[in-house]
């Protein structure tokens, strides 16, 4: 049975360019609730740019929380409902920011991909902790794509070639990744409760991210317990699990590609021509000149 949280009547939609960043009308018709979201001093943020690990850690987070108290929430509610799309704002479903206005748990954990400047100032008004995870660019457009390919509510990628100009100039949902990795790293140097992490370091060693995360988060929890967490959120896990995976989303034709497709560093050689790739690198170095921020495109 399809999940009746999400619309079955969908159509392509533009991106409108809000305040210099692409978004859907469905989220800037709901700006207002949006930008006056009333956080609370222990809500955690998740923050990412598209395809970069969000539902992987709301999963680890969930269960580092959630995971002993109420094992019942990991067999009956999908993660969408546990940790609310903040921005999500889509016909005849729930709003994110209502979704999360009604979560019953302590701490809230929260997701979202809007840029640094965009997130409610209720978060940093209220010293909330921050999670941002970032994945390298290559790898981040090629998931992109797929991902806006199988999305029905997502404007229409076009083919590769067409997808990773878009990328490059910044006009996919959410605005430009260079924006959007340098405006959280800029913020994590005067914003001490806003933990940075790395997709490629979570796929190399996901047991010390995970021991990295819990001592942000202040939690004690047994190598046992991690071992247990970091075995339940391996990817091919995760990509099985009907609760972490999507399937039930009708806006998503998993025909096309599924939601959880690799979860790998490096698949982008498969997807970049050699001119793609030169021109990209160039792009690249201009782009991210000005900042310390490093990535790996391979591991």
């Amino acid at each position: 049975t399809k999940d009746t949280f999400f619309p079955c009547s969908y159509t392509r939609v533009e991106l409108t360019d809000f305040e210099g960043v692409s978004l859907v009308h469905f989220i800037t018709d709901n700006w207002e609730n949006i930008k006056n979201f009333k956080a609370r001093p222990d809500d955690i943020l998740i923050a990412t740019h598209p395809k970069a690990g969000t539902t992987w850690v709301s999963y680890i987070l969930d269960l580092l929380y959630f995971g002993n108290t109420s094992p019942e929430r990991q067999t009956s509610l999908p993660i969408y409902l546990r940790v609310p799309f903040l921005e999500a704002n889509f016909p005849e479903t729930p709003s994110g920011e209502d979704l999360a206005n009604k979560l019953a748990t302590t701490p809230r954990i929260i997701k979202t991909h809007l840029p640094v400047q965009l997130v409610p100032k209720s978060f940093w008004e209220q010293n909330c902790r921050v999670v941002y995870v970032a994945r390298n660019a290559k790898d981040s457009a090629v998931s992109y794509y797929h991902f806006d390919r199988m999305n029905m509510i997502s404007a229409e990628p076009g083919d590769w070639n067409t997808y990773l100009q878009r990328f490059m100039d910044g006009k996919t949902m959410f605005g430009p990744w260079y924006n959007h990795v340098c405006g959280y790293w800029e913020k994590k140097q005067t914003y001490p409760n806003l933990h940075y992490m790395f997709f490629e370091d979570m796929v190399e060693d996901t047991g010390r991210q995970l021991e990295h995360l819990c001592s942000f988060l202040g939690l004690s929890t047994s190598t046992e317990e991690r071992k247990r967490i970091t075995k339940g959120v391996h990817f091919d896990a995760m990509k099985q699990n009907k609760m972490t995976n999507y399937s039930a989303v009708p806006v998503m034709d998993f025909k096309i590609s599924p939601f959880m497709r690799k979860g790998k560093v490096g698949d982008w050689k498969n997807h970049f021509t050699v001119a793609q790739n030169e021109q990209f690198d160039k792009h690249y170095k201009e782009k991210m000149k000005s900042t310390t921020l490093q990535f790996r495109t391979q591991i």
